[in-house]
């Protein structure tokens, strides 16, 4: 087991580290401080060939503006708040509006665009990097200083798990996730339509036309489409005609999860590698990377694709309309947020 940092600067002059964790079985992740990032997770397939199975752009810099939050840690708040406010002890909280009138991802320079500071810790057993950031009261509107940590622990097992952990001075909202961009193939190869998903879930947030909750559920019996109960491809259902998958331009919807080891599963046929997903957090947006401007390259030499990545951002329910699912996400100054999730990786 081991875990290095390597000191770089981006051109604009912003210092930034990136930290590689590896272990004996060959498996590598590279995370940046720069937004709590991953750039990497490098695992063998059925074959032995170990490839990047997470979407990395070419070059370094993009990462300090980092559109689609590739690998990042989004907060304060992960999806959206409708109408872009909340009200907390009768006072509200006015956020910046930066889709359709509601706020998305924390705002206009969230966690992922923030300098986070690491500690690197090694185990017999294990590598873990602990990233921190205190985010002062008032930042992109939100109230308290928020003391952050993202920890990333890589085991023997092929193993990652990413904790979040937080605590505030004042009460606040606070709903924390990752945003890697998955795709077995390994090194964008191929389109992620053909990769199967399981999701351990029977029904899902209803959405408006903005992707906002409704503060309703839709039964998955009555919505083949979003039912993974049975694995299948990703690209079985996406192009049907649906009003929800036709709003979000394909999934970008939140799945309740049942109670169950675990919570998710994709599983490249052709390359045999299979990712499982645990998870403390109630659900998990995923999202099919609906949106993608052709221009901007992969690592791989490529222009980025819609349908070349899927994120699975477990988290717990977006701000909704009429602040709904707001209770779920108030954390008060004597407690602790915290949410787990691991991801295990293995061939089939």
């Amino acid at each position: 087991m081991k875990i290095v940092s390597k000191d770089m600067t981006f051109a604009s002059g912003e210092k930034v580290t990136k930290y590689e964790l590896s272990n004996t079985a060959g498996m590598t992740v590279e995370v940046l401080n720069w937004g709590a990032t991953l750039t990497k997770i490098v695992v063998p397939d059925k074959e032995g060939h170990f490839e990047n199975v997470i979407l990395e752009w070419e070059d370094i810099n993009t990462y300090e503006n980092n559109p689609g939050n590739f690998g990042a840690t989004v907060g304060r708040i992960a999806g959206r708040i409708a109408d872009a406010k909340v009200t907390l002890n009768h006072q509200v909280y006015h956020f910046v509006k930066n889709t359709y009138g509601n706020t998305l991802h924390g705002g206009l320079v969230g966690f992922d665009k923030k300098a986070w500071t690491g500690e690197m810790q090694q185990t017999e057993d294990s590598v873990i990097l602990t990233l921190s950031y205190l985010s002062p009261d008032g930042e992109e509107g939100f109230p308290g200083n928020l003391h952050v940590k993202a920890i990333y622990l890589l085991k023997e097992d092929n193993t990652l798990t990413l904790t979040y952990e937080a605590t505030t001075d004042k009460e606040t909202i606070v709903n924390l996730t990752n945003h890697a961009y998955f795709n077995l193939s390994g090194e964008a190869k191929r389109s992620v339509l053909g990769q199967e998903v399981y999701i351990n879930s029977s029904q899902i947030c209803d959405l408006n036309e903005e992707l906002i909750p409704t503060g309703a559920f839709i039964d998955l019996d009555n919505e083949s489409a979003f039912d993974f109960r049975v694995p299948k491809a990703i690209g079985k259902d996406i192009e049907r005609e649906n009003p929800h998958l036709k709003n979000g331009y394909g999934y970008d919807h939140c799945w309740l999860l049942n109670k169950g080891e675990k919570a998710a599963e994709l599983y490249d046929p052709i390359s045999g590698r299979v990712m499982e997903i645990s998870t403390t957090a109630p659900g998990v947006v995923v999202y099919t990377m609906n949106h993608a401007d052709g221009v901007t390259k992969l690592s791989n030499g490529k222009e980025q694709q819609r349908r070349y990545g899927v994120c699975f951002e477990t988290q717990r329910k977006p701000i909704g309309k009429n602040e709904v699912f707001k209770e779920e996400v108030i954390l008060k100054p004597s407690e602790v947020y915290r949410q787990e999730t691991t991801f295990k990786f293995s061939n089939r």
